[in-house]
């Protein structure tokens, strides 16, 4: 078995080894708790129970938000990573115990056929398998057709009606059923990146900074509901009130078969994080994220948003009298599907960059464009 010293220290070097392993142990905790959209407690409370330790106050709202906050001066920071996953809810059970569901959060449900789904049941979790007539039984022209959700239904093993409702109910949630898997090169497979990961990157920065502290107030927030209505990072911003934001998510990679790098642009896994331009993003915050990154080293490649950024920051910015916010991304392969890759040098060297931004950050410090 190879050596973990080898392989972490090789991806993540300019951490401890100690560190590195702990903090490898939460992100696998954080990405295997299920949480779909607006039923996010489970990988909520893993992330405040890390946090406690490194935060001078943790509290949560009747969002769901967690927030893990530095005590500081002026200004206020807020860093978002959205702590729910893409899922699934019951919509029907019929006479003999079948489950018929909807999506939560956009699903390709060519992705959904064959898939264990875990559910969060009454008494604990059942698991499921989605169901699917088998290709022997179907006609030349239904072989064609693309899958649709409402063709598919989930088996929990049961024979009626009555069974399953002991079990589950209308309204139950679930997620796909799979454990995180680690790949050569420092890279991760998971079904709920998009976007633990960016709650896992907001706290690491706010474990680096915890031990070097900066002037400002940072709150790291593992905001909620961020894929169905950006409820969780509405709330957090109007609550918290800061002057200055980053929502940490994902992007599309585009260093796979196919990949349209002419209108989708360059990002890659080891290529560091991607920093929004455009759109939500305050152009003097890009131009410090770029200056701080070149300055320490750190790589980096630009993602341009030229409407909306599809992330947490898009209703961020605009809270209150309006946040100064920038959106930074870590490259993600095969989004929104039961195994999501990632590498975990682009998460290190963008808690690195997020924390050195806001280190440089004092009162006087001003992204008003003039």
């Amino acid at each position: 078995m190879p050596c973990p010293y080898l392989c972490w220290s090789i991806v993540l070097g300019v951490l401890a080894v100690r560190k590195i392993i702990m903090s490898l142990d939460f992100l696998k905790r954080l990405l295997s708790a299920p949480g779909p959209s607006n039923a996010e407690e489970r990988p909520a409370r893993v992330w405040r129970e890390e946090a406690a330790a490194l935060a001078d106050v943790i509290h949560v709202d009747v969002r769901g938000n967690s927030y893990a906050v530095l005590n500081g001066g002026a200004p206020r920071v807020l860093l978002a990573g959205h702590v729910d996953e893409i899922g699934i809810i019951v919509t029907y059970i019929d006479d003999d115990g079948f489950l018929y569901f909807t999506n939560v959060g956009g699903w390709d449900a060519q992705v959904l056929v064959g898939q264990r789904i875990r559910l969060l049941g009454k008494q604990g979790d059942v698991i499921g398998v989605v169901g699917k007539k088998a290709i022997h039984l179907m006609k030349p022209d239904e072989r064609d057709k693309a899958s649709k959700i409402e063709d598919l239904w989930i088996d929990i093993g049961v024979s009626k009606r009555a069974e399953a409702l002991e079990q589950v109910r209308v309204g139950t949630v679930g997620v796909i059923d799979g454990g995180v898997v680690e790949l050569p090169n420092g890279r991760i497979v998971s079904r709920s990146l998009d976007d633990r990961i960016g709650a896992y990157t907001v706290l690491e920065a706010l474990r680096l900074l915890a031990a070097e502290r900066p002037a400002a107030t940072v709150a790291a927030v593992a905001t909620t509901q961020e894929e169905i209505s950006f409820a969780g990072a509405y709330t957090a911003a109007f609550t918290y009130e800061p002057q200055v934001a980053i929502a940490v998510d994902v992007c599309h990679a585009t260093d796979y078969p196919h990949a349209d790098r002419k209108f989708r642009g360059e990002a890659k896994l080891g290529g560091g994080p991607a920093l929004g331009v455009g759109s939500v993003n305050n152009p003097l915050m890009v131009e410090r994220l770029i200056e701080t990154a070149e300055r320490a080293g750190i790589p980096y490649t630009v993602k341009v948003h030229a409407a909306t950024s599809g992330t947490d920051a898009d209703v961020i910015h605009r809270s209150r009298g309006g946040v100064a916010s920038a959106v930074v991304s870590i490259p993600n392969r095969y989004m929104h599907s039961p195994n999501e890759m990632v590498q975990l040098s682009d998460v290190d060297h963008a808690a690195r960059l997020i924390a050195a931004f806001v280190r440089s950050l004092m009162p006087e410090t001003d992204f008003v464009p003039r």
